[in-house]
């Protein structure tokens, strides 16, 4: 299997750097007249992945929403992702996993090891038990031509003090932000593609409605990095912000948007997804 970064550079590429969530919120599973049971989710996610495929390259579950339901909305969220990787989508789920390595390494089979019932092209995962705690997932992760995104500089307003806060560590360096430190300490595994204009395996998470700069995130620690940016349409950043806030590095950036597309509902769902991503790429274009 090609490496996760060379599919996401190939989708990217096609379609443009939209991710479309599939968030089944109940007030959005309501709207659409669907049933609050993992029924509803399934139909919800499968109209989704339907509507996304040839016009998008990556589709977000947001695994939360499915959890809810116990084990028929997990295998509600199986059939999602089995239907959206056949359709040719990349399936990037957001389950923001993390803990001590051990406990990492069955997150990692379960949802990155080729053939598990949940496998995805990447997911989301948390270093504040420390970033070492993910060095076994990475390697997972890169061994079976996967991605992980790791959070780091994410677009609630609550976790500002804490990624803003100040390390203090001699043998790194005082002074890093807690945003900075991460990126640095995750992204080891994108070296030996930083400077080929390739996306590496190791992905972070950073809002489009984040001061790069509070957060202490320059450009050069971004090389080969894919960024996944939650932050636009609901939130208040639009396809503008992509070069504004992202600058040089805004062609690594995939655009997260769930509900603002969402609300489209079943019947205007494909035409909302066709008309933002081709809103992506006129911005990227210039």
């Amino acid at each position: 299997m090609q490496s996760f970064g060379v599919r996401l550079r190939a989708a990217m590429d096609a379609h443009g750097p939209l991710c479309v969530g599939i968030d089944p919120h109940a007030a959005l599973l309501e709207q659409w007249g669907l049933s609050q049971d993992a029924g509803g989710l399934r139909s919800f996610g499968l109209a989704v992945v339907d509507a996304a495929a040839g016009r998008a390259g990556v589709v977000k579950p947001q695994v939360a929403f499915f959890e809810r339901f116990g084990s028929k909305g997990f295998a509600a969220l199986e059939d999602v992702i089995a239907s959206a990787r056949a359709a040719g989508l990349l399936v990037l789920a957001d389950a923001k996993r993390g803990d001590i390595g051990s406990t990492m390494a069955g997150y990692a089979s379960a949802w990155l090891e080729p053939g598990a019932a949940l496998e995805s092209d990447a997911v989301t995962v948390s270093p504040y038990l420390g970033p070492d705690s993910l060095r076994e997932t990475i390697t997972t992760a890169i061994r079976a031509g996967k991605g992980v995104f790791v959070l780091a500089a994410t677009s609630n307003a609550e976790a500002a003090s804490l990624q803003t806060a100040r390390t203090v560590d001699v043998a790194a360096g005082d002074g890093q932000t807690v945003a900075q430190r991460v990126v640095r300490d995750v992204t080891w595994a994108n070296g030996s593609v930083a400077f080929e204009g390739a996306l590496g395996p190791v992905g972070v998470v950073i809002g489009a409605t984040v001061d790069r700069t509070e957060m202490g995130l320059e450009d050069g620690d971004l090389l080969g990095t894919p960024i996944l940016a939650p932050g636009f349409g609901a939130q208040g950043a639009v396809a503008e912000d992509l070069i504004g806030r992202f600058g040089v590095v805004a062609g690594q950036v995939l655009a997260s948007e769930s509900r603002s597309i969402l609300r489209a509902g079943p019947d205007g769902i494909a035409a909302a997804i066709g008309e933002q991503a081709a809103r992506y790429q006129e911005v990227l274009r210039g």
